[in-house]
């Protein structure tokens, strides 16, 4: 015999499998994919023991596990569950949302956030040249304003001078992050999290540090600048690459 599906059991499962999804790239980012991992394969084994073969002893010490697993997720997992709820709630979305559903609106916004790439990256190709560290962060759909009232908070114009000179050696504001969202400078001097995965580059200093943690926390766009090496590195989602070119970052920051 076979199973009826209806239309309903489909968007079930689509919806399930979405929601799977978006878990596991939450806990990815976030440096817990392996334990992420080792949830999924002790959940599968319950319904395997107690569902399918329905043993009886072996399931109801798997039961035991699973009434309290919901309360240990919450208790384990609250950061990355903090991000995932931000995300959700974040107006920035709503706004690309309504952005999406006006067509005028989309083009224009896009091309506001295409007019701040090229004082970006004068700024950053001189800034490597001379060697000045640096660190930008540039919002996209999570709120960085936390973040931001860590530093000096004001409102400018992207400009390749200003952030030059925000980030020349003498500078009061020199050693924390820049944030830009909506197209503007909101924030100098900033403090942001700090990455403590064990699997890291140990020649990776704080600048980096600190963009990958943001980037595990915040879907943010974060550029760093060596001081020792001039060398420019982009963190997003998680994940940093480094050593990047001009062109390299250009197409990272428009993609």
């Amino acid at each position: 015999m076979f199973l009826q599906f209806t239309i309903k059991d489909i968007i079930d499962i689509l919806l399930v499998a979405l929601f799977i999804y978006a878990i596991y790239t939450t806990f990815k980012h976030s440096g817990s994919k392996a334990l992420f991992s080792g949830i999924l394969t002790f959940f599968v084994i319950w319904i395997i023991v107690s569902q399918i073969f329905q043993l009886r002893l072996m399931g109801a010490i798997l039961n035991q596990f699973v009434s309290l697993g919901f309360f240990v997720l919450v208790i384990l997992f609250q950061g990355e569950l903090r991000k995932m709820l931000t995300a959700i709630g974040s107006t920035r979305r709503w706004r690309s949302l309504k952005r999406f559903l006006n067509k005028e609106k989309r083009e224009q916004d896009l091309q506001d956030e295409r007019r701040i790439i090229a004082p970006l990256m004068l700024a950053c190709m001189n800034m490597a040249r001379k060697k000045t560290g640096a660190l930008i962060a540039i919002q996209q759909g999570i709120d960085l304003t936390p973040f931001a009232h860590t530093g000096e908070v004001f409102r400018a114009e992207v400009n390749a001078r200003l952030i030059e000179n925000i980030f020349f050696k003498n500078s009061p504001l020199h050693d924390g992050a820049m944030v830009i969202a909506d197209n503007s400078i909101i924030a100098a001097g900033c403090i942001l999290p700090v990455a403590y995965n064990t699997d890291l580059n140990k020649d990776l200093g704080l600048r980096h540090r600190s963009a990958l943690g943001l980037s595990q926390e915040t879907d943010a766009k974060i550029i760093i600048i060596s001081e020792e090496r001039g060398r420019i590195s982009f963190a997003y989602r998680g994940e940093i690459h480094q050593d990047i070119t001009t062109d390299e970052l250009q197409l990272l920051l428009q993609d």
